[in-house]
């Protein structure tokens, strides 16, 4: 579920990140939804209400933007009496990727200061992985999403729930896409999966459960990260089925502001180079999409 909000930028000379918009986090790369993509959290939320079987936990990436976008949908869920439903968890696994450069990279807000901003979110879960500050390739972020999901599945397995839902960025979901179906193309930049503003795509699992593949567990921060046997058709989980790929069809305006990856893995600073655009437009390719004819325009 990419969102639509507002771009920061980066020095490639010297890391700095600013943004013209200030982030309620403080964190220039972490600025909130646009009014725009407000409106089409909302238009969410009211779909993932009558998804069939129900929505039973909720995971998102900590940084604002997709907080904000998935939180309208707890609200609008039928009553439950599992309190975890009511939760939104922050998984690091499932954040924004920004690539390969010579500087640190961004990390969310910390929980306390999350929690004050978002009351449902759940202070007290603890992420299984954190993306490391020096940037990560293409394929390491693919094994990241793996690992991630690889733990998401078991503790979901271990609570008997049957939907969960997972709010991310362009990038970490095409890459989530590839791990759950166990496909990985030869062109990294192949359009397999189609990331548009607050679009909704859907897996389903094969076959029920299968035997726990034996993964070890991340030791922390600038560890590798554990391997997981997914590619070549395996699937995290024991492999999913996509049904859904970025469906919009529940919104206002239709399809908007898709994006796949480009092959690019690194800012590059060629000389007299100024700021460039953050990993969202800096990296990727922006896709049109099938926009509604009432669309309105962006904000």
């Amino acid at each position: 579920m990419p969102q639509f909000r507002s771009n920061w930028v980066v020095d490639p000379k010297t890391g700095e990140y600013s943004a013209s918009i200030p982030s309620p986090t403080g964190i220039p790369s972490d600025p909130a939804l646009a009014g725009y993509g407000v409106a089409q959290s909302q238009e969410l939320a009211a779909h993932l209400a009558t998804l069939s079987p129900p929505i039973q936990r909720f995971y998102s990436s900590p940084f604002y933007r997709c907080i904000q976008t998935i939180s309208p949908s707890l609200a609008a869920l039928p009553s439950s009496s599992d309190p975890e439903t009511k939760k939104i968890r922050g998984e690091n696994g499932v954040g924004e990727w920004y690539g390969l450069a010579r500087f640190d990279h961004p990390s969310p807000a910390e929980p306390r200061v999350l929690k004050e901003l978002f009351p449902q979110y759940d202070e007290g879960y603890r992420p299984v992985i954190k993306p490391s500050v020096n940037g990560e390739s293409i394929e390491e972020l693919h094994d990241r999403a793996a690992y991630a999901l690889h733990r998401i599945i078991e503790q979901s397995d271990k609570e008997g729930v049957k939907a969960i839902c997972i709010c991310t960025h362009a990038a970490t979901l095409i890459a989530i896409g590839r791990v759950l179906t166990g496909r990985m193309p030869e062109d990294i930049a192949e359009e397999d999966f189609r990331p548009f503003t607050c679009g909704l795509s859907t897996f389903v699992r094969k076959g029920g459960k299968e035997k726990a593949e034996s993964v070890k567990a991340w030791e922390g921060t600038e560890t590798p990260v554990p391997g997981v046997e997914w590619k070549n058709g395996n699937g995290v989980g024991g492999g999913w089925e996509l049904k859904v790929s970025g469906d919009c069809s529940f919104l206002s305006g239709g399809e908007e502001r898709g994006w796949r990856f480009s092959g690019d893995e690194s800012f590059v600073a060629a000389p007299g180079q100024g700021p460039v655009l953050d990993a969202g437009s800096g990296l990727g390719v922006v896709i049109e999409g099938k926009k509604k004819a009432h669309s309105p325009s962006m904000l």
